[in-house]
Protein backbone atom coordinates (compact mmCIF):
# COMPACT_ATOMS: atom_id res chain seq x y z
CA UNK A 1 0.00 0.00 0.00
CA UNK A 2 1.48 3.59 -1.15
CA UNK A 3 -0.16 7.20 -0.30
CA UNK A 4 -1.32 7.24 -3.88
CA UNK A 5 -3.63 4.28 -2.97
CA UNK A 6 -4.94 6.37 0.43
CA UNK A 7 -5.41 9.06 -1.62
CA UNK A 8 -7.20 7.25 -3.77
CA UNK A 9 -9.75 5.99 -1.18
CA UNK A 10 -9.83 9.35 1.01
CA UNK A 11 -10.81 11.32 -2.74
CA UNK A 12 -13.73 8.53 -3.17
CA UNK A 13 -14.61 9.26 0.48
CA UNK A 14 -14.40 12.89 -0.19
CA UNK A 15 -16.82 12.46 -2.67
CA UNK A 16 -19.50 11.01 -1.31
CA UNK A 17 -19.43 12.61 2.47
CA UNK A 18 -18.09 15.93 1.80
CA UNK A 19 -15.36 15.01 4.58
CA UNK A 20 -12.01 16.09 3.96
CA UNK A 21 -9.84 14.70 6.64
CA UNK A 22 -9.31 11.57 7.74
CA UNK A 23 -7.24 9.30 10.69
CA UNK A 24 -6.00 6.46 9.61
CA UNK A 25 -5.23 3.99 12.43
CA UNK A 26 -3.75 0.36 12.28
CA UNK A 27 -0.87 -1.17 10.20
CA UNK A 28 -0.75 1.89 7.64
CA UNK A 29 -0.87 4.37 9.92
CA UNK A 30 2.89 3.92 8.77
CA UNK A 31 2.61 5.11 5.89
CA UNK A 32 3.16 8.64 7.75
CA UNK A 33 6.14 8.05 8.50
CA UNK A 34 8.99 9.91 7.00
CA UNK A 35 11.39 7.57 6.15
CA UNK A 36 11.76 3.91 4.45
CA UNK A 37 9.36 1.70 5.57
CA UNK A 38 9.63 -1.95 5.28
CA UNK A 39 7.43 -3.28 3.08
CA UNK A 40 5.86 -5.88 5.71
CA UNK A 41 4.61 -2.90 7.81
CA UNK A 42 2.59 -1.40 4.77
CA UNK A 43 1.08 -4.77 3.72
CA UNK A 44 -1.90 -4.44 4.80
CA UNK A 45 -5.59 -3.87 2.54
CA UNK A 46 -7.55 -2.45 4.77
CA UNK A 47 -7.51 1.04 5.78
CA UNK A 48 -8.34 1.17 9.35
CA UNK A 49 -9.99 4.97 9.62
CA UNK A 50 -12.28 7.02 10.94
CA UNK A 51 -13.33 10.92 9.44
CA UNK A 52 -11.29 13.89 12.01
CA UNK A 53 -14.36 15.65 12.21
CA UNK A 54 -17.13 13.25 12.61
CA UNK A 55 -15.56 10.34 13.66
CA UNK A 56 -18.99 8.41 13.15
CA UNK A 57 -19.88 9.53 9.47
CA UNK A 58 -17.44 6.87 8.11
CA UNK A 59 -19.65 3.76 9.08
CA UNK A 60 -21.99 5.24 6.05
CA UNK A 61 -19.21 4.62 3.81
CA UNK A 62 -18.33 0.63 4.36
CA UNK A 63 -20.96 -0.09 1.41
CA UNK A 64 -19.35 1.81 -0.85
CA UNK A 65 -15.77 1.35 -0.22
CA UNK A 66 -15.42 -1.33 2.70
CA UNK A 67 -14.90 -5.24 2.14
CA UNK A 68 -16.62 -6.45 -0.78
CA UNK A 69 -17.58 -2.86 -2.22
CA UNK A 70 -17.02 -1.90 -5.89
CA UNK A 71 -14.37 -0.10 -5.08
CA UNK A 72 -12.42 -2.68 -3.16
CA UNK A 73 -13.38 -5.27 -6.40
CA UNK A 74 -11.64 -2.10 -8.47
CA UNK A 75 -8.68 -1.59 -6.65
CA UNK A 76 -8.00 -4.21 -4.28
CA UNK A 77 -8.04 -2.66 -1.48
CA UNK A 78 -10.54 -0.98 1.24
CA UNK A 79 -12.02 1.39 3.81
CA UNK A 80 -12.47 -0.40 7.34
CA UNK A 81 -14.71 2.23 9.02
CA UNK A 82 -13.50 2.43 12.69
CA UNK A 83 -13.91 3.87 15.84
CA UNK A 84 -11.36 6.32 17.41
CA UNK A 85 -12.33 4.48 20.71
CA UNK A 86 -11.51 0.96 18.86
CA UNK A 87 -7.65 1.12 20.28
CA UNK A 88 -5.54 0.60 23.25
CA UNK A 89 -3.71 4.22 22.83
CA UNK A 90 -1.34 6.19 24.77
CA UNK A 91 -2.19 9.24 26.66
CA UNK A 92 -1.79 12.40 24.31
CA UNK A 93 -1.96 10.28 21.14
CA UNK A 94 -3.99 12.81 19.05
CA UNK A 95 -1.23 15.21 19.71
CA UNK A 96 0.93 13.35 17.71
CA UNK A 97 -0.99 13.00 14.43
CA UNK A 98 0.96 13.19 11.39
CA UNK A 99 -0.75 15.37 9.17
CA UNK A 100 -0.05 14.67 5.41
CA UNK A 101 -1.76 16.51 2.76
CA UNK A 102 -2.87 14.25 -0.28
CA UNK A 103 -4.64 16.96 -2.10
CA UNK A 104 -5.32 20.73 -1.95
CA UNK A 105 -8.45 20.11 0.13
CA UNK A 106 -7.96 16.39 1.00
CA UNK A 107 -5.50 15.57 4.45
CA UNK A 108 -4.81 11.80 6.04
CA UNK A 109 -3.47 12.11 9.67
CA UNK A 110 -1.99 9.14 10.42
CA UNK A 111 -1.45 7.78 14.06
CA UNK A 112 2.16 8.35 14.95
CA UNK A 113 4.09 4.73 14.49
CA UNK A 114 4.91 4.30 18.37
CA UNK A 115 1.44 4.89 19.08
CA UNK A 116 -0.04 1.96 16.37
CA UNK A 117 2.60 -0.48 18.32
CA UNK A 118 1.31 -0.02 21.96
CA UNK A 119 -2.05 -0.94 20.02
CA UNK A 120 -0.75 -3.44 18.57
CA UNK A 121 1.39 -4.96 21.40
CA UNK A 122 -2.33 -4.43 23.35
CA UNK A 123 -3.99 -6.59 20.98
CA UNK A 124 -0.97 -9.06 19.88
CA UNK A 125 -2.24 -10.99 17.56
CA UNK A 126 0.24 -12.47 15.44
CA UNK A 127 -0.41 -10.20 12.71
CA UNK A 128 0.70 -7.80 14.69
CA UNK A 129 4.34 -9.05 15.66
CA UNK A 130 4.78 -9.39 12.15
CA UNK A 131 4.33 -5.72 11.81
CA UNK A 132 6.12 -4.67 14.76
CA UNK A 133 9.79 -6.56 14.66
CA UNK A 134 10.19 -5.34 10.90
CA UNK A 135 9.45 -1.89 12.97
CA UNK A 136 12.09 -2.63 15.41
CA UNK A 137 14.68 -3.68 12.98
CA UNK A 138 14.29 -0.82 10.66
CA UNK A 139 14.11 1.64 13.80
CA UNK A 140 10.49 2.61 12.26
CA UNK A 141 9.65 1.76 16.07
CA UNK A 142 11.91 2.49 19.32
CA UNK A 143 11.86 0.45 22.44
CA UNK A 144 12.89 3.24 24.34
CA UNK A 145 9.97 5.54 22.95
CA UNK A 146 7.64 2.18 23.72
CA UNK A 147 8.54 2.00 26.97
CA UNK A 148 7.66 5.75 27.59
CA UNK A 149 4.47 5.29 25.90
CA UNK A 150 3.00 2.07 27.86
CA UNK A 151 3.70 3.90 31.06
CA UNK A 152 0.92 6.35 29.60
CA UNK A 153 -1.61 3.69 28.35
CA UNK A 154 -4.44 3.37 30.15
CA UNK A 155 -4.72 -0.77 29.43
CA UNK A 156 -8.38 -1.97 29.01
CA UNK A 157 -7.07 -4.75 32.27
CA UNK A 158 -4.55 -6.20 33.82
CA UNK A 159 -4.60 -8.59 31.78
CA UNK A 160 -4.17 -6.88 28.57
CA UNK A 161 -1.10 -5.18 30.42
CA UNK A 162 0.60 -7.70 31.39
CA UNK A 163 -0.04 -9.67 27.65
CA UNK A 164 1.30 -6.10 26.28
CA UNK A 165 4.33 -5.82 28.67
CA UNK A 166 5.15 -9.43 27.97
CA UNK A 167 4.98 -9.12 24.18
CA UNK A 168 7.63 -5.77 24.55
CA UNK A 169 9.68 -7.77 26.75
CA UNK A 170 10.50 -10.43 24.26
CA UNK A 171 10.46 -8.46 21.53
CA UNK A 172 13.39 -6.32 23.42
CA UNK A 173 15.36 -9.74 23.44
CA UNK A 174 14.72 -10.73 19.98
CA UNK A 175 15.96 -6.98 19.29
CA UNK A 176 19.62 -7.42 21.27
CA UNK A 177 20.05 -11.04 19.95
CA UNK A 178 19.39 -9.76 16.22
CA UNK A 179 21.75 -6.56 16.74
CA UNK A 180 24.02 -9.22 18.90
CA UNK A 181 24.66 -11.62 15.57
CA UNK A 182 24.98 -8.27 13.44
CA UNK A 183 28.63 -7.34 14.93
Amino acid sequence: MRREDLRRLFARARELCGETDYVVFGSLAVLGYAGEVPPRMAASLDVDAFSKSDPGRIFDLAPALGQGSPFEAEFGYYLDPISPRVATLPAEWPDRLIRIQLEPDLAAWFLEPNDAAVSKYARMEPRDREWIRPGLQAEVLSIAILDGRFARTPFLDAHEASRARKALEEDRRWLRAKRARKR
